[in-house]
């Protein structure tokens, strides 16, 4: 399971690296402005939608269905399953997407309000909408190819899909001066991107014999478990969605800017989300979907357990700079161009609010993915419409004195009771991680970040005075000193306090997937024309 969060990890982080730079491009060409809110709000729509029916609700109630079918009745079936499916989630992705061209200026009166005292941002966020919405249905498609390779052990191209997106929006924003604004470029850069990222995840599929061909969808028992799954799913998704959905309708009444500021900040927040969080979630919910299939729960649990101390081992140190020093971060990296230095600063003000709920972030994929992996959709439903309601209600309240600031804050206070009443549910079903795999090497970690974040404070403090005389990449500078000799001191201090042996024993699951019997390869299985005839009756995952 390590060898395969370190592949997803690895192409995440290229993909969050090329990220930065687009944002970094698109920071000097879109700058802070109306031109960038009103790109900003056409980004996150069809984004909002994918996180409910793509790759949120979808994902955690279809890889467990397939993940299942393949343990329990072998390729053929599972291949059916995905076929029928696919047709499914194609047909509703054509009728959602012409409702949305139809009423565009309505769904974005209904999300971004606003914007309407301010016709030249509501007018060029609509025209926007209108060519970046149909990527919902491109990675819709994209999603189910991701769900389809994960759950047959490949993750390579379903990982590094998302650096298609960084590339194609660099390409089209270095070419603005030919299209009719700045954020005309960068909407049709987020169209094209959806194209390639079917193209090369589905082209993966296809060539390794896990292509999908439409069929009639059937209510069989995979059928069954997926939909049994996915309305729960889907209330949970629309849930967190709900709160981010929030962001963008207050933001839209604040100051311009404060979207701007917003986006910039949860982009550098969503860096150890992505490379870390998702790579472990995404790792590991099929890898417990298959080992509770199998009957093997101490596997399963132990399997989290590994996913949650490497989580917190990799975002530690990510946390503490974002808290610490989030103003350095947002200079070095954004400042110039268009983006000026009162920009940094409120984007600066809005990652540390955004930090504060790092950890419960990245450690929610690998808290929800025991209850997926049971095929229970209903119970992380609860927690996320819980947080969620807190979270819109600490918005609400916190707005009026911190703007943005006080949106992101609110975020950070959700997601930690969304981690903390998901850790109280799975106890009361007798499921939860054993504290004494975890805590010891978890009060470490937490001891060892919080005085990284004092060291990286008073560090920066030091290195500003030193540097004073510069007058060009002062900044940058300082940064790229702190994130050296911090990240050396950091890895020191966990090997002296923790120990080689922990380390060791964190990966020492690599040498047991090695010795793991291959795959079947799919082209030795022979495909009937309807596998679901001769299935024996499915069994569900065995309960704790």
């Amino acid at each position: 399971m390590i060898r395969r969060i370190a592949t997803v990890g690895g192409l995440t982080l290229v993909s969050r690296l090329s990220g930065f730079i687009r944002d970094v491009v698109m920071a000097a060409i879109l700058g802070a402005g109306p031109v960038a809110d009103a790109f900003f709000v056409a980004f996150r729509l069809p984004n909002h939608f994918r996180a409910i029916f793509a790759e949120g609700a979808f994902a955690a109630a279809f890889v467990p269905a397939y993940a299942h079918t393949l343990e329990k009745a072998g390729l053929p079936a599972a291949k059916l399953f995905a076929d029928q499916v696919g047709a499914a989630l194609i047909t509703i992705n054509l009728v959602l997407l012409a409702i949305a061209l139809l009423f565009t200026p309505d769904v974005v009166m209904l999300l971004a309000p606003g914007l309407s005292d301010d016709p030249q941002r509501f007018d060029l966020a609509v025209a926007l909408t209108r060519i970046t919405f149909p990527y919902l249905a491109l990675v819709s498609l994209e999603t189910l190819f991701a769900g389809i390779l994960n759950a047959n052990n490949r993750f390579a191209s379903a990982a590094g899909a998302s650096i298609l997106l960084n590339v194609s929006l660099i390409a089209t924003l270095a070419l603005a001066p030919y299209f009719e604004s700045a954020g005309h470029a960068a909407a049709w850069g987020v169209l094209i991107a959806g194209v390639a990222m079917v193209l090369l995840v589905g082209g993966d599929a296809e060539m390794h014999g896990y292509g999908i061909r439409l069929r009639m969808p059937r209510l069989d028992e995979p059928t069954k478990r997926f939909l049994k799954a996915l309305g729960p799913a889907i209330i949970g998704a629309g849930g967190v969605q709900l709160a981010l959905f929030a962001d963008t309708v207050i933001a839209s009444f604040l100051p311009a800017g404060a979207l701007s500021a917003l986006y910039y900040a949860d982009r550098i927040n969503q860096l150890p989300i992505g490379v870390v969080g998702i790579a472990v979630g995404t790792v590991l919910l099929p890898e417990m979907s298959r080992r509770l299939a199998a009957g093997d729960i101490k596997g399963a649990a132990s399997a989290q357990a590994r996913g949650i101390q490497l989580a917190l081992l990799l975002t530690l140190p990510c946390a503490a700079a974002a808290i610490a020093i989030p103003d350095l971060i947002m200079r070095a990296l954004f400042a110039r161009g268009a983006f000026t230095s009162e920009d940094a600063l409120s984007a600066g003000h809005t990652l540390a609010a955004y930090s504060l709920g790092l950890i419960p972030f990245v450690l929610l994929r690998s808290f929800t993915a025991p209850f997926y992996a049971r095929g229970d959709t209903a119970t992380p439903v609860k927690a996320a419409l819980l947080a969620a309601a807190v979270n819109i209600a600490l918005k609400v309240a916190l707005m009026g004195h911190l703007a943005q600031v006080g949106l992101a804050l609110a975020t950070s206070i959700g997601a930690w009771i969304n981690l903390i009443l998901l850790a109280v549910l799975a106890r009361r079903q007798g499921f939860a991680v054993s504290g004494g795999a975890i805590r010891g090497p978890v009060a470490k970690l937490a001891a060892i970040g919080i005085a990284f974040a004092v060291a990286l404070y008073f560090g920066g403090l030091a290195l500003e005075n030193a540097l004073a005389s510069m007058t060009k990449f002062r900044e940058e500078s300082i940064l790229g000193i702190l994130v050296v000799v911090g990240g050396i001191l950091y890895f020191a201090a966990v090997f002296l306090i923790l120990g080689w042996g922990w380390f060791a024993g964190l990966m020492k699951e690599i040498e047991h997937e090695a010795s793991l019997p291959a795959p079947i390869k799919p082209d030795l299985i022979e495909d009937p024309t309807d596998a679901s005839e001769s299935l024996p009756d499915s069994e569900p995952p065995p309960k704790l």
